[in-house]
């Protein structure tokens, strides 16, 4: 079945009010051919639309009527309406390849789409992209784009992403850039491979195509304890991650001297690895860079510290909160904040990840065995707090496909996932 034959139309959508009819496939509109969901979002965004619709060879075209911007109501097999596009790169770093053996079969899968780029904000090596599709980016202007730089050096880029059309990765950012498109971009740096002079190299080329790279983030290489027959790699020791956040912070500056912003900001990892402190609030500008973890530890202190402003003092039930080892001093250092008004010091318990291996310290890797194992008969009071992204999205599932009810049958308390954000965790230390 073509991905673009319609499986449903939603009750008194414009679709349906035009008489749009399941099993028809919707081939053009306004005369454009719709391949998958890019054009299908594109064409559809205007208030008067005619539709190509096919069935069994025959072709009719419909007038639909809107307003501007409003869903037409059509449902098809897939919301890509196509099938996803793996990646065809064998990255040195790739998080994919240091996972143990037995997990779902969906967190083997390596996306490397520029569709789910824009409409989810998943991160592109442009390796895969065919010329008609790096044209209809340009001609659709299909903005913002998330890209996976690590190097600009042509040979260098190739090697770490093992896949010879590295090269082309700043010839084709500078035709995107030339054409208005935004880039954010993420460096994933290796210490002794593109780190050092490479990183200086990297940040000025990127530099060069402001304001089409808007944001930079770059951050440290993640290493599980599951590399065997992989490249060799070694985590960032305090003094070389130092000398990374002390290199991107300076180049950063001349940015600001010169364009108004730093474009470039290092992950709290790297901050973290080398000892130093979370930068404040001001530094992060915009947080554009939140979802590589630029600024998310000092954005979530900054919330809390205004929820917290317009909290009433009251007492609180006995709490907990698990989180990731690196996380942990800073949750430490909220919940001692909060005690004076709750009337109760909540306890922070660090997950150390035995699953992947003690260097991954992130919260959104912790697993729920790991959780089990090492909070087993703690105290935890009556509710255990943890981030909701320890669970697969929408799901009460952690990433080893234990339940949220079987860490709260094995512990013997209330699980509740919270929002990462400083008014959320408020909200649920007073239960809210």
């Amino acid at each position: 079945m073509s991905k673009t034959v319609i499986t449903a139309v939603d009750p008194h959508s414009p679709a349906k009010r035009a008489g749009v009819r399941p099993g028809e496939r919707l081939a053009e509109v306004n005369g454009h051919p719709i391949v998958d969901v890019l054009d299908y979002k594109f064409y559809t965004y205007d208030p008067v639309l005619d539709l190509t619709l096919e069935r069994d060879g025959v072709r009719r075209t419909l007038r639909v009527r809107k307003r501007e911007g409003e869903e037409l109501g059509l449902n098809f097999e897939t919301y890509m309406m196509d099938t996803p596009r793996s990646c065809a790169n064998h990255c040195v770093f790739c998080f994919v390849d240091q996972l143990p053996k037995g997990l779902r079969p969906s967190l083997y899968f390596k996306d490397d789409d520029a569709r789910l780029s824009f409409l989810m904000g998943n991160y592109i090596t442009l390796t895969n992209l065919s010329q008609r599709e790096i044209q209809r980016i340009i001609d659709l202007r299909i903005s913002p784009i998330n890209v996976s730089v690590h190097a600009t050096e042509p040979d260098l880029r190739a090697m770490l992403l093992g896949n010879r059309r590295g090269r082309e990765g700043l010839e084709l950012m500078g035709r995107f850039a030339a054409a208005g498109i935004t880039m954010n971009c993420q460096v994933v740096t290796c210490p002794g491979l593109n780190d050092g002079p490479h990183l200086q190299r990297t940040m000025e080329d990127l530099a060069a195509l402001y304001p089409g790279v808007n944001s930079v983030s770059v951050v440290p290489v993640g290493l599980t304890r599951h590399r065997e027959g992989l490249y060799p790699l070694e985590p960032y020791a305090p003094a070389a991650a130092g000398a990374v956040v002390d290199m991107v912070e300076a180049f950063a500056a001349r940015c600001l001297a010169r364009h108004g912003t730093r474009i470039f900001w290092c992950s709290d990892e790297f901050y973290l690895q080398a000892g130093r402190e979370i930068p404040e609030d001001s530094y992060f500008e915009d947080y554009t860079q939140l979802e590589n973890g630029v600024g998310m530890l000092r954005l979530l202190m900054t919330e809390f510290d205004a929820a917290l402003a317009l909290q009433e003092e009251r007492p609180v039930s006995p709490f907990s909160v698990a989180c990731g080892v690196a996380a942990a001093p800073f949750l430490d250092k909220l919940l001692r904040q909060a005690e004076e008004k709750c009337h109760r010091r909540g306890t922070v318990y660090p997950v150390v990840n035995r699953f992947f291996g003690e260097t991954i310290t992130v919260s959104g890797l912790v697993t729920g065995g790991d959780l089990m194992d090492q909070l087993a008969g703690r105290d935890l009071g009556e509710r255990l707090l943890l981030p909701v992204n320890m669970l697969r999205h929408g799901q009460d599932v952690f990433l080893d496909d234990v339940t949220l009810d079987q860490v709260a049958r094995r512990l013997g308390v209330r699980v509740v996932p919270v929002e990462q954000d400083g008014f959320r965790l408020c909200d649920a230390i007073f239960e809210r």
